[in-house]
């Protein structure tokens, strides 16, 4: 049964952008570079920003971490930050293919970004691509005074596999209380190891587009490796989302993670936590690719507005 009838008809160039090409070990490589093809940079100095290509250092005994860094020119005073982790399944991605958001969120909220190169796997299984992420938050906080940043206004967030290891840090930095964390912003993230298994296909009229149900399951199968399937890599399996920082959270109609999206909104609420989420109809993974749609217009207002508050930018 085909869903595309119930796709918004302006995110129909989206399917040849993006074709149905389920992710596997063979296809990786050729991912990756079809990944890396796309990426589109912006200009800095048309955002009123700088860029730079940083290194940081890695968790104990792993490598250093190359990063994309965008600060303000005319910031005056402390700025917040903003923590971006990419996403691709856990598999593919690096944080170019963000160029343009993040030159929009530095220069339109005067917020320095950093955005993490994190490990990928299947080379680099949890727990790999997550303590990198902590290490760029860490980072983040011990620099704060060098880069002029607030520690009480640094929020972390991402896109798919970026929002579901946003979430695991989310719940790490509360877990472990070393970093603050003032807002998650989370864009369909990828939350759930159990979403298009056989115990848990899923509504059929999600997951046809983009992402698959092979893709999820190759993508966690990578990622995960042989350790347990558990929090905070899993965020969903986590047994309590008390004490998390406010969080943001938007998906789309026909999107595979659509379901666990709600479910862990309704968590979130259900423990006490501030909590936002918004679903676009007639929207599939991956939807605001497509520039100049009615959705990603509106999905750019959207997200811009709530990290504003998120940051508590006047």
């Amino acid at each position: 049964m085909s869903t595309k009838h119930l796709l918004d008809p302006e995110l129909h160039p989206l399917l040849d952008i993006l074709p149905d090409m389920p992710m596997s070990a063979d296809r990786l490589p050729g991912s990756r570079k079809m990944f890396l093809d796309m990426v589109n940079m912006g200009d800095p100095d048309e955002n009123g920003v700088t860029r730079e290509e940083v290194t940081i250092p890695g968790p104990e005994g792993a490598p250093d971490i190359r990063c994309l860094i965008y600060k303000p020119k005319d910031a005056k005073g402390k700025r917040p930050a903003f923590l971006h982790i990419h996403g691709g399944g856990y598999v593919v991605g690096l944080p170019e293919m963000s160029d343009e958001m993040n030159l929009r969120v530095c220069g339109q909220l005067g917020t320095v970004v950093l955005s993490v190169d994190y490990r990928l796997a299947p080379e680099h299984p949890i727990p790999a691509p997550l303590d990198d992420c902590y290490a760029g938050l860490a980072w983040l906080h011990k620099s704060a005074e060098e880069l002029g940043i607030d520690r009480e206004r640094i929020a972390i967030g991402g896109e798919s596999a970026g929002g579901g290891l946003a979430a695991a840090l989310g719940l790490k930095a509360r877990d472990l209380a070393a970093y603050a964390v003032c807002h998650q912003q989370l864009v369909y993230p990828m939350l759930d190891d159990r979403t298009g298994t056989s115990d848990a296909p899923g509504d059929p009229l999600c997951g046809e587009f983009v992402w698959t149900r092979d893709s999820n399951q190759f993508g966690w199968t990578a990622y995960l490796g042989d350790a347990p399937r558990a929090a905070p890599q899993v965020p969903a399996r986590a047994d309590s989302l008390k004490g998390l920082p406010p969080t943001w959270i938007l998906t789309a109609a026909l999107d595979l993670f659509r379901d666990e999206n709600i479910a862990y909104a309704q968590r979130l609420m259900a423990d006490g936590v501030k909590s936002e989420l918004h679903i676009y109809p007639a929207a599939c993974h991956g939807f605001q690719m497509i520039p100049g749609t009615t959705l990603n217009k509106r999905y750019v207002a959207d997200y811009m507005g709530a990290l504003k508050r998120g940051l508590g930018v006047d």
